[in-house]
């Protein structure tokens, strides 16, 4: 027995239009069954002239862009070897759909330890969490810097990963000031 989308899908490579007439019989609901072939190819023809003159259309409904506002630090989280970020150096900027909606802030990125994914220069997206998963990308503070860094969870370390490889990986020691921002979502 088919699903309701494989017998549509049957019913268009066989260029079965009218399902109705075609498995069960002429539609009461349906004027345009009850006529003959002439006849309903003159009621086409008039459907044809009606859509041609624009007045009879359906108006369509117009998409409203998606906006929202949120925050975007000045100071840039670093891909290469630290900078500081400053919680109250932000602009409240407008962005649209482009953004994804766990996105609580975006931030630029400074250097090319992120790269190929993020680049020198480009704004990443960020959910405020504190809590991130063994393999998740995040903006985090170490010691008086802010990074962008891949999370690296072990059972006798944790450190901070570039996803160019010629940059060693940064390990966190217990002594460090460590705190996550958020993760990236963008």
């Amino acid at each position: 027995m088919p699903s309701a989308g494989q017998f549509l899908a049957v019913c268009e490579i066989l260029g079965i239009t009218d399902i109705y007439s075609t498995f069960i019989g002429t539609n009461p609901e349906n004027k345009i069954s009850q006529l003959n072939e002439e006849g309903q190819e003159k009621v086409l023809e008039y459907i044809d002239l009606l859509v041609q003159s624009g007045r009879y259309q359906k108006p369509t409904a117009e998409v409203i862009p998606f906006a929202r506002t949120i925050r975007l630090f000045d100071i840039p989280a670093s891909a290469g070897p630290g900078e500081f970020l400053d919680g109250y150096d932000y602009e409240e900027i407008t962005v649209g759909a482009e953004v994804p909606e766990t996105a609580d802030f975006g931030i630029r990125i400074s250097g090319d330890s992120m790269e190929p994914r993020f680049i020198n220069g480009q704004i990443v997206w960020v959910e405020q969490t504190k809590q991130l998963n063994n393999g998740d990308i995040g903006i985090f503070f170490l010691d008086g810097n802010a990074y962008c860094k891949k999370l690296q969870e072990s059972a006798d370390s944790t450190s901070l990963i570039s996803l160019n490889t010629k940059y060693a990986p940064i390990v966190i020691s217990e002594t460090s000031s460590f705190y996550t921002f958020g993760r990236v979502v963008g």
